[in-house]
């Protein structure tokens, strides 16, 4: 455990497009504002500019940001950070979301919903060089690595495709979703062809009837950790 008498405040990156999940993971995490010196970044782009500036200890990323996804900024992270420990924090509890986050080089996955001594220790653990995820979602990863869970749809989408479903589900319009990502209507287009051809699906309406049933609607990011 860490001794805020004894122990030099770690340094912490917030990254989460909501202020309303920053403010509330600042209180939860250092009420009393001595245990960690707590910088926010409100997109990947962002992040990353801090991180260029000054050091920090540990990064803790929400998966649905604006532009670039958590996925990505988790792997540039480690690609130009090695040293810097990731923590994802997510709405999304489905295993699939887990292995990608872990095989993209984040050190912990906790979901929003968690209570709030859960979330402490995980940030305690990774910020310690630990790793961590929570004993249900780790067997579910392990049932559907040996088998004995059938993987999720999602499974046959790559990052890029996953990221471009939810901002569908969301709502967003293909030309918001090429500026923000900064890629051609065209090339969204392509990616949406081959979402639906992937998920058997035959039409727009089809695909977010898919992505609300597996709750990929990014409208409910905004969540906070359970007090």
């Amino acid at each position: 455990m860490i001794c805020a008498q004894t122990a030099p405040r770690l340094r912490l990156l917030l990254v989460d497009d909501h202020t309303v999940v920053r403010e509330g993971l600042k209180r939860l995490l250092d009420p009393q504002g001595n245990q960690w010196a707590i910088t926010e970044a409100g997109t990947g782009f962002q992040a990353l500019e801090f991180l260029r500036r000054e050091p920090f200890d540990l990064v803790i990323a929400d998966l649905s940001l604006p532009g670039m996804s958590g996925l990505e900024l988790v792997r540039r992270i480690k690609d130009g950070f090695p040293g810097v420990a990731v923590l994802v924090l997510t709405m999304h509890s489905e295993e699939q979301y887990a292995m990608r986050a872990f095989q993209a080089g984040a050190s912990g996955f906790v979901t929003k919903d968690s209570a709030c001594d859960e979330l402490v220790a995980a940030v305690r653990k990774v910020a310690s060089g630990g790793v961590f995820v929570t004993s249900v979602l780790a067997e579910r990863v392990v049932q559907q690595l040996n088998g004995r869970r059938h993987a999720s749809d999602i499974s046959t989408l790559s990052n890029r495709e996953l990221d471009i479903l939810q901002r569908i589900v969301a709502g967003e319009r293909l030309v918001d979703i090429a500026e923000a990502l900064h890629l051609s209507i065209k090339t969204v287009s392509t990616h949406k062809t081959r979402i639906l051809e992937k998920l058997q699906l035959d039409s727009t309406a089809a695909l977010i009837r898919f992505g609300l049933e597996h709750q990929l609607d990014k409208s409910d990011l905004g969540a906070t950790p359970h007090l």
